[in-house]
């Protein structure tokens, strides 16, 4: 099938216009490079590729060219190569719907045509595989000393949870865990990436701080829900960040509300403008509410997040908009 799909796009783009060939779950994502759109030749492209057996959706990303600056690596500092910025999705607590944010977010990230790579850096309870689909498939490496990233629906990702049983516990002191981390982050072959997204373990701990003072990271996003005990945990991981000198770009207020499916009835489950009356008091930007649904719990546990998988629902439009306002952010 890959072959076919490479043979497929050939006759349409020369070797040096195609950037990527992503393949996962019956879609095919084809990014082009430096090259103008042509709708008539994507609506062929599509055509032809769906008439593969398993072919169900066929998408066709443009981006631009770019040149990748050298690096100058700072002393002690952790260096990422082809990453150009660096943000942290972080919460105080667990149970707030970090990862799945995360997840979204990313994705989010990438429709507004941004080169977008996910690291899994909750390294005790590693969720990222599941959510984007390769749970239990190990990464690959041609040359025995760097890790390709897995590709998916347009972005770059990595997670220790694709090197260790699912059942498995990390029994890890905090020196040896930055030390895998340290490993993940710097030895995978990540490409040309605009923005990179770390999943953040919950809390304030070695992980975070050490993370924060070896990386240097563009800005933190923290995720809460609105009830009160979140909350303050949420001020808590605020002015973690901007002790180490992390700017704050913004709070999420997830599992915001809940709409009954049936007589959509809003019930404010959480409370309910609880982040972003808290945003206000720290003087940071408050960047959205994400409703409580089933729809995004159930499409992150079956590895299609919300964003993949209802391209045009409220949902997706309710990411999208953070996206764009953490873009304007780090711009």
């Amino acid at each position: 099938m890959e072959e076919d799909i490479k043979a497929i796009v050939g006759k349409y783009f020369a070797p040096e216009e195609i950037e990527n060939i992503g393949i996962f779950n019956g879609r095919v994502i084809v990014t082009l490079q430096n090259v103008a759109e042509d709708r008539e030749k994507n609506t062929n492209l599509e055509n032809e590729i769906k008439q593969i057996p398993g072919i169900q959706k066929v998408s066709v990303i443009y981006t631009a060219a770019k040149k990748t600056l050298p690096l100058k690596q700072e002393e002690g500092k952790w260096v990422v190569q082809g990453v150009k910025k660096i943000i942290a999705v972080a919460s105080g607590k667990g149970g707030v719907g970090k990862s799945t944010t995360a997840v979204n977010l990313a994705l989010a990230l990438a429709n507004h045509r941004q080169k977008i790579a996910l690291f899994d850096a909750d390294i005790y309870g590693p969720s990222i595989p599941t959510m984007l689909g390769y749970e239990g498939i190990a990464p690959i490496s041609y040359d025995g000393k760097t890790f390709e990233a897995f590709d998916y629906a347009s972005i770059k990702s990595m997670s220790i949870g694709t090197l260790i049983d699912r059942n498995t516990p990390l029994i890890w002191r905090g020196a040896k865990a930055c030390g895998a981390i340290e490993q993940l982050l710097t030895e995978v072959n990540w490409g040309e990436i605009d923005i990179m997204v770390i999943d953040m373990p919950p809390g304030t701990g070695d992980i975070q701080i050490t993370l924060s003072q070896k990386l240097n990271i563009d800005g933190a996003v923290i995720v809460s829900t609105p009830q009160d005990i979140a909350l303050i945990d949420a001020v808590k991981g605020v002015n973690m960040f901007s002790r180490v000198n992390v700017p704050i770009l913004g709070v999420i207020e997830n599992m915001s509300y809940y709409v009954c499916p049936h007589c959509g009835a809003r019930a404010d489950i959480f409370g309910h403008a609880g982040a972003q009356q808290t945003a206000e008091k720290l003087g940071v930007p408050f960047l959205g509410e994400i409703p409580l649904h089933i729809d995004i719990r159930s499409n992150a546990d079956n590895g299609t997040p919300i964003v993949m998988a209802e391209p045009e629902s409220p949902f997706t439009k309710a990411y999208e908009d953070i996206a764009a306002k953490i873009i304007a952010e780090l711009e």
